[in-house]
């Protein structure tokens, strides 16, 4: 199982501060920087000005929404960052939420499937330097592009049944959030996996992003998961994973303890079917990067 980071980047110098992350992170052997994309940097840009300059480590959103941008505008930004990345770049992409779709950007959120289904049409094919014509019942192309880039990796964040099938069949996997060892065991990896050898693909990614502690008192610092990462027990689809995992909240899939309890808890996610772990830490920064320095 490969190790790598995840990233929120934030306060007054996020790209420098992203920049010296990544540097950090090569330096330290780490396989992988994960960034979300949520309403601070966008992460491609981010990714492409601040890992331009240092080679040997994977880059990856996690996720990029794709409500917001036409699978074409997505397919040229992201083959353009692969570019400035030297091909490092893994691009992951989403359906975010409901209530971030309908709420915040005024688009319909109905029947999500069908709308990641027809987007991979476009923007799968694209991202391979091919030229599309596409008309679907939600989204319409006839384009190609000249950019540079293409062959890059693309993943989907797919948590339900008929979504990690979709993941499977046609994409190189999933990135996934507040989803425990026992629910990737048990759901996750037995799907996607299912449908890549029913597509004739090989052995799928699964990129398994946790909250993560190392500390002498886990209570407290479950606690403070619960606190931090509220907002996702409660949307719906991550509501379903932890429900799956018997967790009443994101406290409860967080990797806490000593150095031994989260070695054990990396060790299950490996077990389980994960092939890459992106550790989202939130507390105890330095023992925590310490520790992990020690995995990879």
């Amino acid at each position: 199982m490969r190790i790598g980071l995840s990233l929120d980047p934030a306060g007054p110098d996020p790209l420098g501060k992203l920049a010296e992350t990544i540097a950090a992170a090569r330096d330290a052997g780490f396989a992988s920087v994960w960034v979300s994309n949520t309403f601070g940097l966008d992460a491609l840009t981010a990714l492409a000005v601040a890992g331009h300059g240092t080679p040997g480590i994977e880059l990856g959103t996690a996720v990029v929404p794709t409500y917001p941008r036409h699978p074409a505008a997505l397919a040229q930004q992201a083959m353009t960052a692969n570019a400035a990345l030297g091909g490092r770049l893994a691009l992951g992409v989403g359906l975010s939420h409901k209530v971030v779709v309908e709420d915040i950007y005024g688009y319909s959120y109905e029947r999500p499937l069908r709308h990641m289904t027809e987007y991979l049409d476009v923007l799968l094919p694209l991202v391979r330097g091919e030229r599309v014509r596409y008309q679907g019942e939600t989204v319409k192309a006839n384009i190609g592009l000249s950019t540079p880039g293409a062959g890059l990796p693309v993943l989907i964040a797919a948590l339900a049944p008929r979504m990690l099938k979709l993941a499977g069949a046609r994409t190189d996997g999933t990135v996934l959030w507040m989803t425990g060892p026992k629910t990737i065991a048990s759901h996750v990896v037995p799907a996607i996996t299912a449908a890549a050898e029913e597509a004739g693909r090989g052995r799928p990614r699964v990129v398994c992003t946790l909250p993560i502690c190392v500390t002498d008192d886990p209570a407290a610092a479950r606690a403070r998961a619960d606190e931090v990462f509220s907002v996702y027990g409660t949307l719906p689809s991550y509501r379903a994973m932890l429900d799956k995992e018997g967790a009443a909240g994101p406290g409860d899939v967080a990797l806490v303890g000593d150095e031994e309890s989260v070695r054990a808890r990396i060790d299950e996610l490996a077990e389980a079917g994960v092939t890459d772990f992106a550790a989202g830490v939130y507390s105890g920064r330095e023992r925590t990067w310490e520790f992990l320095k020690g995995l990879v």
